[in-house]
């Protein structure tokens, strides 16, 4: 009988270090939310921006990422796990530490509803908020394999970062437009951005701006124009309605449907713009085929 009770006494020991010292959150909070990782991963982003110079947000994947949010003499570290629940639903997980104060959370936490859950609580439900109206402004309809289309191409490279994905082909749609409208070359279709390199962990681009057009030995040679062809090859396709800005909404949708179904794909998003940002208008009309590349069997 003694021998239990030493047993059980250790148990509880083990238990209560654990707890107090080794347990790395003070706090967890889970839900879920009718969108992909990806989706998370940049709206948590722009969140966190929104509300203050932070130190940027630390990004070990897509899924995995942690921040850190300052309230009065506090740092607050936010542990984000995302994960997949299918093709439109994702879980979080969040786990929660005051830096300076994680002892004495800890020790009150079981015993009442204290004010760092309060705050925990509350900070997650503005970050919900912020997740919600920034659904309202995109849509992203998975319509599954598709061929990609096959063109000559008049280009103009660009490095950028993916927030700056948009300002990139913006500041380009109406040059390259205007030099080959001047000088008689005729469009095989509309603009599109071939991704050559795509930095998850950086969220960094480098991209081909592009017009396809039909083949003529007079084209014009300018310094920033360079010419080439897009192969057709197999993809998943989806339909984005949206902010160009936030097309990549789509990247992250395929490859979690990717994902998903067991597809091996290529990181190198193709996208195909049917309206011109630079009109304005109601931006749930603009239109954009997005297209990701599947990994044939020999690569």
């Amino acid at each position: 009988m003694r021998r239990v009770f030493i047993a059980l006494c250790a148990l509880i020991i083990i238990a209560l270090v654990w707890y107090l010292f080794l347990k790395p959150q003070d706090y967890q909070v889970n839900f879920k939310v009718k969108t992909t990782p990806g989706t998370v991963n940049q709206t948590v982003k722009a969140w966190h921006t929104s509300m203050g110079d932070f130190e940027p947000v630390e990004q070990e994947s897509l899924n995995s990422f942690k921040q850190e949010l300052a309230f009065n003499d506090s740092i607050h570290e936010y542990h984000w796990d995302v994960s997949a629940i299918n093709d439109s639903m994702s879980h979080i997980k969040v786990n929660i530490k005051d830096v300076e104060h994680s002892l004495i959370n800890k020790i009150q936490i079981p015993f009442s509803d204290t004010d760092f859950e309060k705050k925990s609580r509350k900070t997650l439900l503005a970050f919900n908020d912020f997740l919600n109206d920034h659904l309202k402004d995109f849509k992203v309809t998975i319509v599954g394999e598709d061929e990609l289309f096959s063109s000559a191409c008049a280009c103009i490279p660009v490095k950028t970062s993916q927030i700056g994905k948009a300002k990139g082909m913006m500041r380009n749609y109406s040059f390259l437009n205007s030099i080959l409208y001047e000088n008689g070359v005729e469009l095989n279709g509309p603009p599109f951005v071939e991704v050559i390199d795509w930095n998850i962990k950086t969220d960094s681009l480098s991209y081909n701006f592009c017009y396809p057009i039909i083949r003529s030995e007079s084209l014009p040679n300018h310094p920033d124009i360079t010419y080439k062809r897009i192969f057709d090859k197999k993809t998943l396709k989806a339909e984005y309605n949206g902010n160009y800005i936030t097309s990549d909404r789509a990247w992250y949708a395929l490859l979690n449907y990717a994902e998903l179904n067991n597809i091996e794909v290529e990181k190198k998003p193709v996208e195909v713009f049917y309206s011109n940002p630079n009109l304005g208008g109601n931006e749930l009309q603009w239109k954009a085929d997005i297209y990701l590349p599947i990994k044939e069997a020999n690569e």
